[in-house]
């Protein structure tokens, strides 16, 4: 099939850009008083995914990680485009990639104006934009001594999944099946991030692991941090055996959560409780933000040791 076929026939939605899909650039017009907000972000098979995966899943999540940087910065998600590298036009693998691509744009209200496309090793490589209001982006130098350290949802999931799958861990079938949910079809939290300006003193999205992520905020804000392993949440399994160092393995460093991690003033403690009942989304507090410098994690009055504080490429 030829280039511009696959495009049309694959790729080509209406759009919310002055000029999308077709041209040798896209026109997007920012409303004023609003900055613009660029991410990227991309999944190469072997690497994100395995080979055998269901393509809408693929499709899914490929968008969902570049909505959730969106979130992390509490701006919203408006277009993207996409540059795929292809082994072969496989008409039944891109069916299901692009339903679930367009999913998750619909759900969020992206539109895709532009890419790729070209023969290769499989690699989807997404360009993300959005807008926030002038001033009002989340970032991550924010953090100040006393600030509460917070999370959405639950922590673990999806790295307990790839545990499941690489043979490391066994899981009852019901819940291996509800694990796999959250490694495929992350939710992000976008109208977290947009209720958060204001509030949060600093923010971003747990992709590698919380003790790795979580220390990007603390070198931006240059403060430390305490963390309460008991008040993290966790998988709730009733069927799954899971050792405490797995278990604490994939909380603490597992990655692939794609939930929001932030800091902000006791102040908004009351104000963050009734946000989560607002919103149905769970937020829980995990810790504070220290003037002294280092991360630690502790249970009750033991403090707990990693050596590996989560996914690095190049590690």
């Amino acid at each position: 099939m030829a280039e511009f076929a696959l495009i049309e026939k694959y790729f080509t939605r209406p759009t919310q850009a002055d000029l999308g899909v077709g041209d040798d650039a896209a026109l997007v017009r920012v409303r004023p008083g609003y900055q613009l907000a660029v991410s990227a972000d991309m999944s190469v098979a072997g690497t994100h995914f395995f080979a055998d995966i269901d393509p809408f899943a693929v499709g899914w999540k490929s968008m969902a990680v570049n909505v959730s940087d969106m979130a992390a910065m509490g701006a919203e998600p408006k277009w993207a485009t996409l540059s795929i590298a292809l082994p072969e036009a496989n008409d039944a693998w891109l069916t299901g990639f692009s339903q679930g691509l367009f999913a998750c744009t619909e759900q969020f209200g992206v539109s895709l104006i532009g890419g790729d496309t070209t023969r290769g090793p499989l690699n989807i490589a997404i360009n993300i934009l959005g807008e926030v209001p002038q001033g009002q982006a989340l970032q991550r130098n924010g953090a100040q001594p006393g600030d509460d350290i917070w999370v959405s949802g639950v922590l673990g999931k999806a790295a307990l999944w790839l545990q499941y799958r690489l043979g490391k861990q066994d899981l009852h079938e019901m819940e291996a099946s509800m694990l796999a949910k959250a490694m495929h079809h992350p939710q992000p939290r976008v109208a977290l991030g947009v209720a958060l300006r204001g509030i949060a003193s600093a923010a971003l999205d747990l992709s590698d692991g919380l003790l790795a992520d979580l220390s990007h905020i603390l070198e931006a804000s240059k403060v430390g941090a305490t963390l309460d392993w008991l008040a993290i949440p966790k998988p709730q399994l009733q069927h799954s055996r899971v050792s405490a160092s797995m278990m604490q393995g994939a909380v603490l460093t597992g990655g692939d959560d794609y939930e929001l991690c932030f800091t902000a003033s006791p102040k908004h403690y009351a104000q963050l409780v009734a946000l989560s009942v607002q919103l149905d989304v769970p937020l829980t507090r995990i810790g504070q933000i220290t003037a002294a410098a280092g991360l630690h994690v502790f249970a009750g009055q033991n403090r707990l040791e990693w050596s590996n504080k989560g996914y690095t490429h190049f590690g």
